[in-house]
């Protein structure tokens, strides 16, 4: 098997497996972030070709949202389970079907069908928990910055495709945009197909960083997808910590993906900005993304995560307050992605961190599940709610100030996360 042999020729130049495994996972969850922010970039062209109304087609991506975050604790099931690798290809070729089928769709309940069911349902048996998982079994240390590198590259491929696929779309058609995400999504296929293993045990290998013998044993399998889900949940449920991460990420979703990823284009796009130049300032949002999220992961692994969050909910807030005061000129949009992207997804790493350090490792994945719920649900609210303020009051503004104060009421509240952390310096 090519990972084998992979594996034996890394060990004999003392690299650890994990790299590939890391590599693999964030290709994979490269190309699926293209395919959760294709929609939003994709908006307009489908309003002009079908006359479909804003709220129309918000409804639809918030149905996608909503079953991307609700697929998270039985997906980590699924992939405690079956496997990794299994789980990926079946998503993978889940959404590149609804992906594919919908080239051909002519009514708003296809776009509901394939854009919402399909492709929501095919995202979500991945998701978030993907990351997740493989850092927590593949990695004992460095594991914040492993986090950080596989969430800055679901939420950057969220925005770095956004300028392709616009230009794409505005010189051959929404089409053509689609049939890129497939492309790329058969190719992450192939490699998670030779690449990936599900454990480190499986190559005779122990996590990164871990002393050999130490490793725990992994759970035995519940009966049920839906039992082990769901026990979860009760399990977790009964803690303040995670109501308070539930919360909290609730808020990151209404103010990230709901939001800005799938209105920001339109936005700009009513204040007379050409469509492609308002996906390259998601790009930009990206691009400093990748940056602050990787940083998020270090910091991660170093200092009191909750008060990491305290301050990154604070800065996103006051960032969605200034936005509509930025008059949408270059120096204030430019401003405004440089501050928000630095802190788009740098929720992440020290969310999982809290999550795994409170509730361990084989369960860390099934509770970050319904954490991650909570995500998408609060991103659903988002896309439907500023779709239907665009719609009722011609204005995307009041859901940017909603969304701002939210952030900053969830910043006063992460004291609550548990007790403060003792810092756990990474060694090689």
């Amino acid at each position: 098997m090519l990972s084998t042999l992979v594996a034996r020729r890394l060990q004999r130049r003392n690299i650890h497996y994990g790299w590939v495994i890391i590599a693999a996972t964030f290709l994979t969850s490269l190309t699926m972030a293209g395919a959760v922010g294709a929609p939003g970039v994709l908006m307009v062209p489908l309003q002009q070709e079908f006359g479909w109304t804003a709220s129309e087609i918000s409804g639809a991506l918030a149905i996608r949202l909503i079953l991307y975050g609700l697929m998270g604790p039985f997906a980590a099931a699924l992939i405690n389970r079956f496997g990794v690798r299994r789980m990926v290809v079946s998503s993978v070729a889940l959404v590149g079907g609804g992906m594919v089928l919908s080239l051909a769709m002519t009514e708003i309940w296809h776009l509901v069908l394939l854009w919402g069911v399909v492709v929501g349902l095919g995202t979500g048996m991945t998701a978030m928990v993907l990351g997740a998982t493989v850092a927590t079994r593949w990695f004992t240390h460095r594991r914040g910055l492993v986090l950080g590198l596989l969430t800055a590259s679901m939420a950057t491929g969220q925005l770095i495709f956004t300028p392709l696929l616009a230009q794409l779309s505005a010189e051959f058609g929404w089409r053509t945009a689609a049939i890129l995400i497939c492309c790329l999504l058969s190719v992450s296929a192939l490699v998670v197909l030779l690449l990936m293993r599900d454990r480190p045990a499986d190559l005779g290998l122990t996590a990164y960083g871990e002393m050999p013998g130490t490793e725990p044993p992994p759970a035995a399998p519940a009966s049920s997808i839906i039992a082990a889900s769901l026990g979860a949940l009760a399990m977790a449920a009964r803690t303040r910590v995670f109501w308070v991460l539930f919360i909290s990420f609730f808020v990151c979703g209404v103010s990230t993906n709901g939001l800005i990823q799938t209105h920001m284009v339109s936005l700009c796009v009513d204040v007379g900005m050409p469509a492609v130049q308002a996906a390259g300032f998601l790009a930009l949002i990206g691009a400093f993304d990748f940056i602050g999220t990787i940083a998020s992961g270090w910091l991660s692994d170093r200092y009191d995560n909750r008060v990491l969050l305290f301050w990154y909910y604070g800065l996103r807030g006051l960032s969605l307050l200034y936005l509509p005061f930025s008059d949408f000129t270059l120096y204030g949009l430019s401003l405004f992605a440089v501050f928000y992207g630095l802190d788009w997804v740098a929720t992440v790493p020290p969310t999982i961190r809290l999550t795994a350090e409170k509730f361990g490792r084989e369960k860390a994945n099934l509770v970050f599940g319904w954490i991650f719920a909570g995500h998408q649900l609060g991103a659903a609210c988002a896309a439907y709610g500023a779709g239907l303020s665009k719609t009722m009051l011609a204005s995307y503004f009041p859901a940017f100030y909603v969304a701002g104060l939210l952030c900053i009421a969830v910043a006063l509240i992460m004291p609550l996360a548990g007790r403060k952390q003792e810092p756990t310096l990474a060694t090689a």
